[in-house]
C-alpha cells in the first residue's frame, strides 16, 4: 500500500481537524507516494523505536506523541528528537503522529481510559468550541432536494446521533441582472420576484471546502447567494476529557488501589482524602490540570489525570479527589487501540505493536 492510503485510514481513526491548534499531527516525515512495508505503532517515536522499526522491517512508525512538536532550525543529532529524525530519514522511515486528534475523538484516548475503568454513561467533559459552522443559501423549489442531498453527502447536516439535518423556509427573492447576466428565471435588466426556499445546514469546520464544492456544483443559479457563520455552539461529541460512572460506589482506598492496578501505575499522587464514596469519575489522559474546574462543575467525585503541580492539588478545594497517575500511564492503552483499528482496516499487512517502553519517568 502507498503511504497516502494508510494516512487516509489513520485520518478516519482521528480526523486531523480534531487536533488542538498548538499540536503537530499528521504525516511528520515521509513521502506520501512511498510503498509501506510494515507499520510499527508506538507511544513515542524515540531512537530506540526507530531501531525496532528497522529490525522488524517497518518503514512507517505511527506514534501517539509527535516527535516533532516545535520547529527545528538545525538537525545535528544533539538531542533525542534530532537523533530520531536523522535515523528515520537515513532508513527511509515515515512518521505519522495522532496525539490530540485522538484525544478529542469521542471514541479516542479518554473513551479508551473510561472503558478500561469500566465506566458507564460516558460523555465529553469539555466539548470543543468554534468547530460548528452554518451554511445558509437560497434556491428555487425544483432545485432544493438535489441541493440538500448534495450538501448532506459533502458532510453537512450531522448533529449528534442524527444526520441529514436541515431547516427550510419559504420566501420571496428579488434580483435584476445586468447586460452580462444569464438569469435562470427572468430576463436581463428585468426586476424579478421569485418564490425561493432558504436552506440552512450546519457542518464541522473541516468540511467547509467539500460543502462549498457541493453547493456550487449543484446549485442552478448563475450567481449563488450564500452565507457561512461560525456558531457559538459547543460540539458535544468532540472534545477533551470524559466523565462517566462506576456501576457501584467505591471507597476511596479501594478506588485508588483499583486505579493503580488497572492502569498499571507504579506511583499515584492524590489530594486529601474526603471520606466520600467514589462513583462519578472524570478522566483526561495526559496533562489535564486545566480541566480541574470543569470536573468540579460536572459534579465528579474524582478527577484522574497527569502532570499535576504542587499547588494544583489545592484546587480540589475539598470538592473532589484529584488523582495523578502519570502521563504515560493515563494514555497507556492508546497504542493498543490504534493497532486494533488498523488491523481491522488493513488485512494481510504487518501492523506491529511496539515493544519499547518509552515512559521517561521511573519509580523507585
Amino acid at each position: 500500500m502507498k503511504l497516502r492510503q494508510i494516512t487516509s485510514i489513520l485520518e478516519e481513526l482521528a480526523p486531523l481537524a480534531y487536533a488542538e491548534d498548538f499540536d503537530n499531527v499528521g504525516l511528520l516525515l515521509g513521502n506520501s507516494n512511498q510503498e509501506v512495508t510494515g507499520i510499527l505503532v508506538c507511544h513515542d517515536a524515540l531512537e530506540s523505536v526507530i531501531d525496532e522499526a528497522i529490525r522488524k522491517k517497518c518503514n512507517l512508525v505511527v506514534c501517539f506523541h509527535p516527535i516533532l512538536f516545535s520547529g527545528l532550525k538545525k538537525i545535528t543529532g544533539k538531542n533525542y528528537v534530532e537523533r530520531s529524525i536523522i535515523k528515520a530519514i537515513k532508513n527511509e522511515i515515515a512518521i505519522f503522529a495522532i496525539h490530540t486528534a485522538l484525544d478529542n475523538h469521542q471514541e479516542g484516548v479518554n473513551k479508551i481510559f473510561c472503558n478500561h475503568l469500566g465506566l458507564i454513561n460516558t460523555k465529553i467533559l469539555i466539548p470543543k468550541k468554534d468547530f460548528i459552522y452554518k451554511l445558509v443559501t437560497f434556491t428555487v423549489t425544483e432545485n432544493a432536494e438535489k441541493l440538500r442531498n448534495a450538501l448532506f453527502d459533502a458532510g453537512a447536516g450531522k448533529i449528534g446521533n442524527y444526520e441529514n439535518c436541515s431547516f427550510s423556509s419559504n420566501g420571496i427573492g428579488t434580483y435584476k441582472g445586468n447586460e452580462s447576466s444569464n438569469p435562470v428565471i427572468g430576463l436581463k435588466n428585468e426586476f424579478v420576484e421569485a418564490a425561493e426556499i432558504k436552506i440552512e445546514v450546519t457542518f464541522e469546520k473541516h468540511y467547509e471546502k467539500s460543502v462549498l464544492k457541493a453547493l456550487f456544483e449543484n446549485h442552478i443559479y448563475e450567481e449563488v447567494a450564500y452565507e457561512i457563520y461560525k456558531l457559538e455552539n459547543k460540539h458535544q461529541n468532540i472534545g477533551l476529557g470524559m466523565i462517566g460512572e462506576f456501576n457501584r460506589s467505591l471507597d476511596e482506598i479501594e478506588f485508588l488501589n483499583f486505579i493503580k492496578k488497572t492502569m498499571q501505575a507504579d506511583g499515584i499522587r492524590h489530594s486529601v482524602l474526603l471520606k466520600k464514596p467514589i462513583k462519578k469519575v472524570a478522566v483526561l489522559g495526559g496533562s489535564g490540570s486545566f480541566a480541574i474546574n470543569e470536573a468540579i462543575k460536572a459534579g465528579a467525585d474524582t478527577f484522574i489525570t497527569a502532570d499535576l503541580k504542587y499547588h494544583q492539588f489545592y484546587e480540589a478545594e475539598n470538592h473532589l479527589l484529584l488523582v495523578d497517575i502519570g502521563h504515560f500511564e493515563s494514555e497507556r492503552y492508546t497504542k493498543n487501540y490504534i493497532v486494533d483499528f488498523l488491523r481491522k482496516k488493513i488485512l494481510n499487512f504487518a501492523i506491529i505493536l511496539s515493544e519499547e517502553n518509552t515512559n521517561p519517568v521511573k519509580y523507585l
